[in-house]
């Protein structure tokens, strides 16, 4: 396997991991006892953007296996729409893996405000200011993460 893929694969999963680690500390009291972190934090954005970075660099590790690379400006933008011409709208990977994408590209650009432009983005995620209330979203986006990488691996024979 090209390093470049391997790469991309591993920070996919340390996303995942660092998404995962963040849920565990905004739910576990003993967790938040041992960071001295008080009661009523929570790190539910955060989970979103680091789910949506597995699916990022997944995607990533995905376009590299045809050879194809994305760089500034409009990275995201890029990344997400040649995954969707090279490997959804050629019927080589599951529409619903776009899906995916699509729906943690909507939470992280209403989080991180990654792609501002994004005609799409309106309407499909109501933004809630405070972390608490991100819970659900948060959840969602680690099962979908989790899902999206797995389907990756097995795509690229990993």
């Amino acid at each position: 396997m090209d390093l470049m893929i391997k790469v991309y694969l591993d920070r996919a999963q340390n996303e995942l991991l660092a998404a995962d680690s963040l849920m565990r500390l905004s739910q576990e009291t003993q967790a938040k006892e041992f960071f001295s972190i008080e009661q009523s934090t929570t790190f539910y954005s955060s989970v979103i953007s680091h789910a949506y970075y597995c699916i990022f660099y997944s995607a990533k590790a995905t376009l590299l296996t045809k050879e194809i690379t994305t760089s500034s400006p409009e990275i995201h933008k890029k990344t997400f729409e040649e995954f969707k011409s090279q490997f959804v709208d050629t019927g080589i990977l599951d529409v619903q893996l776009l899906e995916i994408y699509k729906k943690l590209v909507i939470r992280a650009d209403e989080l991180l405000e990654i792609f501002k432009d994004e005609k799409w983005k309106r309407g499909n995620f109501t933004y809630k200011v405070i972390p608490q209330a991100n819970k659900e979203p948060a959840e969602d986006s680690i099962k979908n993460a989790r899902m999206f990488l797995s389907n990756i691996k097995r795509t690229i024979n990993i």
